[in-house]
């Protein structure tokens, strides 16, 4: 019988798991839909980790500032923030040009914008150093949304370290709790605000403040409103407004919760998809409702669940994040709007990094340069091009033009060579 040597573990250490990848990166491959770039972290050397990281930064965003700072590569270079805050000192010149405000002047839009701990410093910092893009410092407002923590399959808090909980950010729909924690809402009270217009900041063709749905909103008496657009087609994932039973509230249901014979469902009347109204996170409440909400959601949180790869003492492993939902306030409204729009006019999302197949910084900018290209026809204007029309256009600042108004004086009879940036 042959002997059987077995080698003992006396003396042996156990090989310590790698660091997780830095969590703020992390974070802005969420954005970019990139999750999966760090799926092979735990395989590879310290060296290999490192070029990982800066391949990422690099090259896969091609930036390492949050979303908002983003240049979606417009003729100008602006990015979203900048675009957005010039809409505001647009709405806000339009408003003071009307006849029962001209004896006001201009009275400020406040804008608070949520961000993450992992991108407040950074967003803090692109607003001080382009001043504040032409605002008054004290109209904007700055405020954190939460983390919660990430929990294992049987329910159990993953650590990151021994001693710490790891967290991720608590969705955007944390916007209700970190307003009511930051004490925003008696500082909108405080400044006469009664409407809120509540926007995601990767859209590059957002209408912030939009004045016709403001009054929409006001006329229709309602406490919550949304913009939506049409599905483009039954299984784009997109989220869809729904009546919950007859008489019921309107709620959002998610694409992951339809079934395909439920999203190609034919409304016989109309002849378009039963489930059409794409919720495109472009919102409007009244302030009584918004902290009727907080106090709602802190009594009766909804959480979503989603299955990630969790960075922790162990290294990956796979874990439940705990998010809110923006659209899960709808839940609570006695009353509710909803609006349509143009997807083509007002709905230009940055999800993904180029190269993919939709919701790019590439497609976000042909659609912006597409629709003023129109602008710019519409108010007599002609346009040259050295690349088919299709694939450029013309830019115009939102300090010329909001939503196309007022450009007959600046485009009637002239032609513009595409690309190119149309600005006082």
């Amino acid at each position: 019988m042959k002997e059987m040597v077995v080698g003992s573990d006396v003396g042996r250490r156990a090989t310590p798991p790698p660091p997780p990848p830095p969590q703020a990166l992390l974070e802005r491959l969420k954005d970019y839909g990139q999750e999966g770039a760090f799926a092979m972290w735990d395989e590879l050397s310290p060296e290999e980790r490192d070029l990982v990281v800066k391949d990422i930064e690099g090259t896969r965003l091609g930036s390492s500032d949050p979303k908002g700072c983003f240049n979606i590569g417009l003729p100008s270079g602006k990015s979203l923030f900048q675009l957005q805050a010039e809409r505001i000192l647009s709405v806000q010149r339009l408003a003071a040009q009307s006849t029962d405000a001209r004896a006001a002047g201009i009275v400020p839009i406040h804008w608070y914008i949520m961000t993450s701990p992992f991108t407040d410093e950074a967003t803090r910092k692109f607003f001080e150093n382009h001043k504040y893009f032409g605002l008054e410092t004290d109209q904007v407002t700055f405020f954190r949304q939460g983390t919660l923590p990430c929990v294992s399959g049987d329910g159990r808090f993953i650590m990151e370290t021994p001693c710490k909980v790891a967290k991720a950010p608590d969705g955007n729909g944390g916007l209700y709790a970190a307003l009511k924690s930051s004490r925003l809402l008696e500082d909108m009270a405080m400044r006469g605000i009664k409407y809120v217009d509540v926007y995601g900041v990767d859209n590059a063709l957002v209408r912030v403040a939009d004045p016709a749905f403001l009054g929409y909103f006001i006329d229709k008496g309602v406490t919550a409103a949304a913009k939506v657009v049409r599905k483009a087609y039954p299984q784009e994932k997109v989220g869809v407004f729904v009546q919950r039973g007859r008489g019921g509230p309107l709620t959002v249901i998610e694409y992951s919760e339809m079934d395909p014979s439920m999203a190609s469902e034919i409304n016989q009347t109309t002849g378009r998809l039963r489930f059409c109204w794409s919720n495109v996170c472009l919102h409007m409440f009244t302030l009584d409702f918004l902290i009727q909400v907080a106090n709602g959601l802190e009594k009766d949180s909804i959480y979503h669940l989603a299955e990630k790869k969790i960075p922790s003492i162990h290294g990956y492993t796979m874990g439940l994040k705990l998010e809110q939902f923006i659209f899960d306030a709808f839940a609570y409204a006695p009353s509710t709007a909803l609006f349509e729009v143009l997807r083509e006019e007002e709905f230009a999302p940055v999800k993904n990094a180029n190269g993919a197949s939709h919701d790019t910084p590439d497609s976000a900018r042909l659609m912006l340069l597409r629709l003023h290209s129109r602008w710019v026809v519409a108010a007599g204007g002609f346009l040259t091009h050295s690349v088919p029309l299709y694939l450029t256009g013309v830019e115009i600042s939102p300090l010329c033009s909001y939503a196309g108004e007022n450009l007959e004086a600046m485009c009637r009879g002239r032609t513009f060579h595409a690309p190119c940036e149309i600005a006082f």
